[in-house]
This record gives structure tokens, C-alpha cells and sequence, in this order.
């Protein structure tokens, strides 16, 4: 496959993707409690999305989409949302991945930070087309702490397939992070690279910097958000200073909406919080910037999610599609590089197995919450905080989308309604699961988290 704009460099590519970062965090989506300068810049110099989803509302299974560019559904994870420590499922090796794809035309590859698709070795990043990984396989609250009664093993710290080092003190983690993305950046190569940096922030416990805190006008969230926002002014200098911001492509989102429960999180003027099928549960942030290639300080209102990635990084820099996989990615190139609008006329809203809702242009319709039959139709360009339940006023609408629903659970399943899908692949999956740390009394752990309360106002 050639690349679809003429004589043009393959770019550089920075992924950054936040962990429960919500749609009203940023102040380029209207957030008057966290200042974020940098991604603000950012937002300014490249195009801002409105309509953008992920694919899931929770951690493990909108990565793994992501990644491949398939709804969670069709790779096997419809029941495993959420990866936990020494879990046998994963990301099934067999899977294409962005990565995979760009190694396929010479980029060099980085993870920096949160996998969260499969700790076993099998299933981390180093078997998905990631040449290095440093970082946290997934969630920050997910090694022993006070809250969940010390019940998890030390949190590990890996560089590739090696822990090194337990129980790291998270005040420090995104520093790290930062600083293990300027040192990829800086290296002399011939080739391009991509670079995909998952940050800890805004996943809660928050143990944030005193720098930040101190300067924050929303407590810890406020200052992991601002922790945030210098991690991208950090990556914007080191373009510069390398030269190379022309020629590099810089992708900002986030894994899934916020939990908002009190931490100081919000999802305005959206309804609903992470792990939700409500818009404030998958309406993320999105921005992304390439000189020359994008028009700055433009906004997309069309319908996009995170899947399209997969198919948009393949067309930019010619690599292929897999021809051995079904895909739901759907390229954004013309949208990027032409303005037009995006191709995207439908989005699923899954929560696990269970199709919860289906958005077909402005008109959402929900079937179910919780399991539990629950109808709403609702006109997102008139209602973005879905508050009025107009479903009982436009029956042709609701069976237009109906139909849509149906092809989908043809294809994905419908737990709630037992529809088997028929294009669903196999999870990965590890015969004999072990975690990658123990506890041990006798270690000499640098600072005992487990020890400590992790109210999201902690900053020591």
C-alpha cells in the first residue's frame, strides 16, 4: 500500500493516551477548573474532535481496541473489560496491532507507561509489535494498598518482560515516563518512529508532585491534570529542539471518560461517568496535530472513534491491512488532510457482551442499562446531555437504528438478548497465569503505598 499523500516523509508518530481523563477536563473542551496550557497549544495548532469515542468505557478493553482497531467484542474480550493481575486472558498474540503494522514498514516502537491488555508474558507489549515497553502494566491501584485491603501483590515496574522494581512511588512515575519518551525520541535513527506514551494520571490513587498540587485550583485531580499538560510541553520542547516537529504527527486522547466521583473529575456537558454507555462514560477528548498536513485550530464534529486509528496510521504511512482479520476501523485521512468529513455514520455503545446503545448520526438510542431494559432515543445535537427521552415521538427512527443493532448483534453478540456472534476471534489465553511480583515482608520496598490511605487528595 502507498502512502496517500504525494512524496510526503512517513511521519513520526506520538500516541498519548490518558487514563479516566474526562471530556471536561481540558480547558480546550471548556473545563474551568484545570489549566492546561500545553494541550490547549496543542489544540490550537491542530484539529480538536467533538464526536470522539473510544470504543469501551473502561480501561483494558478501549486499549485493546484501540490498538487493533476492532470493538472489544470482535477480539474475545467482551467478558474480560477489565485485566487484573496474573489473569490468564489477554490480547491474543495472533492479533494485528498498530504497532505490528508499522514495523511492517520500518518504524521503530515504544510503549511508555499503562498496557493493561494481558500481563502474562504471552500478552505483553514486546509480542504485539512493540520493539521496547517501560512501564506499568496496568492500573495504578492495582498492587497493594490500604483500599483494597492489601489483597494484590506489589505493583511492578517493567522495562520489557522485567520487573524492575516494586512498588514505585507514583509521585515520581510520570517524570519517568517523560523521560523515558525523550530518550527514544532523541535516539539517531534512519527510521521513523512511533512512539505510544499511556499515561498513570487521572486514574485514581493520586499521588501527585508538590509542584502541582501547590498550584492546582482542583486538588489532586487538578494537579495530576497540570502533571499532564507539562509532559506535553516536555514532548513539544524536545520537537522542537530535535527539529522534528514538522514531520511528526501527535495524537492526544484518553482510555475513557471520568469517574467523577468526587475527585474532581468531570465529563460536562455530558451525562453519565466512566464504565457507563451513557456519552460521558465514552465521549473523550481528542486532538491531533501535523504541521502542514492539518489545518490548525479546526474542529471536527463528525462522528469518530479511537478504532479508526488503525486504518488512518496504515493509510498515512502505507502500511498494510491485515487480509487475514475483519476490522471496524475506518480511515480518517480525507478528514485530516482534506477537511472533510468523517466517513464514520455509526458507533456501538457495548458494555461487555451487552449491546447497550447504537448511534446512528445525531439520534442515539438507548435499549439497556445494567442488564435491565431501559429505552431512550436521543438527538445529540440538540441534547448532548441526553435529558430529553424523545423515543416514544419518532418510532421510524428507533426502527432505523433497531436495524443497525441487529447487524451488529448478528456480528458481535447480544449477551442480554443470547445472540452468539458469528465474527468473534479467540482471547488470548495462558495455561498456567502467575503474577508478576509477590509480596514480601522482608523486601526493602522504597514506600509502602499499602501502609498509606489513598484519598484523591494524598500527595505525599
Amino acid at each position: 500500500m502507498k502512502s496517500h499523500y504525494d512524496n510526503a516523509k512517513q511521519p513520526n508518530i506520538i500516541l498519548i493516551n490518558c487514563d479516566d481523563l474526562g471530556y471536561g477536563d481540558l480547558a480546550c473542551y471548556g473545563s474551568t477548573r484545570n489549566d492546561t496550557p500545553y494541550i490547549d497549544k496543542l489544540a490550537a495548532e491542530g484539529v480538536r474532535f467533538s464526536n470522539f469515542y473510544m470504543a469501551a468505557s473502561v480501561c483494558s478493553a478501549s486499549r485493546a481496541a484501540m490498538l487493533t482497531g476492532c470493538y472489544s467484542q470482535r477480539i474475545g474480550l467482551a467478558n474480560y473489560q477489565v485485566l487484573h493481575p496474573g489473569q490468564a486472558q489477554g490480547l491474543n498474540p495472533k492479533e494485528s496491532t498498530i504497532a505490528k503494522q508499522l514495523k511492517k514498514v520500518g518504524y521503530d516502537t515504544k510503549i511508555v507507561g499503562k498496557w493493561h491488555c494481558g500481563d502474562q508474558p504471552e500478552f505483553l507489549p514486546t509480542n504485539h509489535g512493540f520493539d521496547e515497553y517501560f512501564g506499568i502494566p496496568f492500573s495504578n491501584d492495582m498492587g497493594r494498598q490500604a483500599s483494597n485491603n492489601f489483597k494484590n501483590p506489589p505493583l511492578p515496574l517493567l522495562r520489557n518482560d522485567e520487573v524492575i522494581q516494586q512498588q514505585p512511588d507514583q509521585r515520581g512515575i510520570t517524570e519517568r515516563y517523560v523521560d523515558e519518551s525523550l530518550q527514544f525520541m532523541r535516539r539517531k535513527r534512519n527510521n521513523p518512529f512511533f512512539l505510544y506514551l499511556a499515561h498513570m494520571y487521572v486514574h485514581v490513587p493520586l499521588f501527585v508532585p508538590k509542584q502541582f498540587l501547590d498550584t492546582s485550583r482542583n486538588g489532586a485531580y487538578g494537579g495530576a491534570v497540570a502533571c499532564i499538560d507539562w509532559a506535553m510541553g516536555m514532548i513539544d520542547a524536545e520537537l522542537d529542539r530535535l527539529g522534528i516537529r514538522d514531520e511528526t504527527l501527535v495524537i492526544f486522547t484518553s482510555d475513557n471518560g471520568s469517574r467523577n466521583r468526587n475527585e474532581g473529575g468531570s465529563n460536562a456537558p455530558l451525562r453519565g461517568t466512566k464504565a457507563e454507555t451513557w456519552e460521558g462514560g465514552q465521549r473523550v477528548p481528542c486532538i491531533m496535530r501535523w504541521p502542514g498536513k492539518i489545518a490548525a485550530g479546526t474542529t471536527c464534529e463528525g462522528i469518530t472513534s479511537a478504532i479508526d486509528f488503525f486504518a488512518t496510521l496504515a493509510e498515512i504511512t502505507g502500511a498494510p491491512l491485515p487480509a487475514d482479520k475483519q476490522l471496524d476501523s475506518i480511515s480518517l485521512v480525507d478528514t485530516l488532510l482534506n477537511g472533510r468529513s468523517p466517513k464514520r455514520d455509526v458507533f456501538v455503545y457495548y458494555q461487555g457482551p451487552n449491546l447497550e446503545a447504537v448511534r446512528k448520526g445525531d439520534w442515539k438510542l438507548h435499549f439497556c442499562k445494567a442488564n435491565q431494559v431501559s429505552l431512550g432515543l436521543y438527538n445529540l445535537r440538540d441534547d448532548i446531555g441526553e435529558t430529553h427521552n424523545v423515543y416514544d415521538k419518532h418510532p421510524e427512527i428507533v426502527a432505523d437504528i433497531e436495524a443497525v443493532a441487529e447487524k451488529f448483534r448478528c456480528a458481535l453478540g447480544d449477551n442480554r438478548l443470547d445472540r452468539v456472534g458469528a465474527e468473534i476471534r479467540e482471547v488470548g489465553l495462558c495455561k498456567n497465569p502467575k503474577t508478576l511480583t509477590e509480596y514480601d515482608e522482608t523486601h526493602p520496598y522504597m514506600i509502602a503505598y499499602y501502609d498509606l490511605a489513598d484519598m484523591p487528595t494524598m500527595s505525599h
